[in-house]
């Protein structure tokens, strides 16, 4: 439960979006992730062309988990934004090292599910940094 209230106190004092990596190392970082994830602005302007398998990543700092409208997310995922969780530069870097890991420890639920199998081991700062650096924000 605290972590859920530290979430939430964290999302709110997110705003504005500062993020501590290289936007210039995430670019570079981010093919790995393009293969599922697209982001592109609300107007439909494709920024980085990528796959439909992961939700849209623009703006996704701030925005509370589960919520990217059109997509249909896991019920883990959704459960967790529905308790706070909200991406800022550490839970998406901890969420993005170990998807089914972080949801389990989240949501205090061993068998919380994610659907991203990937493993971003290394380099989330700098993935943060650059869609930040690209949604405007």
């Amino acid at each position: 439960m605290n972590r859920i209230l530290a979430t939430a106190i964290a999302g709110l004092l997110a705003l504005p979006v500062y993020a501590e990596g290289d936007a210039d190392a995430g670019k570079k970082t981010f093919n790995k992730c393009k293969s599922c994830h697209m982001i592109a602005d609300p107007d439909g302007e494709v920024i980085v062309k990528g796959g439909k398998t992961g939700p849209n990543l623009y703006g996704v700092a701030g925005r509370t988990a589960g919520t990217m409208e059109g997509f249909k997310y896991g019920d883990s995922i959704v459960l967790a934004g529905e308790n706070g969780l909200v991406w800022d530069e550490v839970t998406f870097v901890e969420y993005a090292q170990d998807p089914k890991g972080f949801l389990k420890s989240y949501l205090d639920d061993t068998s919380a599910k994610s659907k991203m199998t990937f493993k971003l081991k290394k380099g989330g700062e700098d993935v943060y940094a650059y869609i930040v650096s690209v949604s405007g924000e």
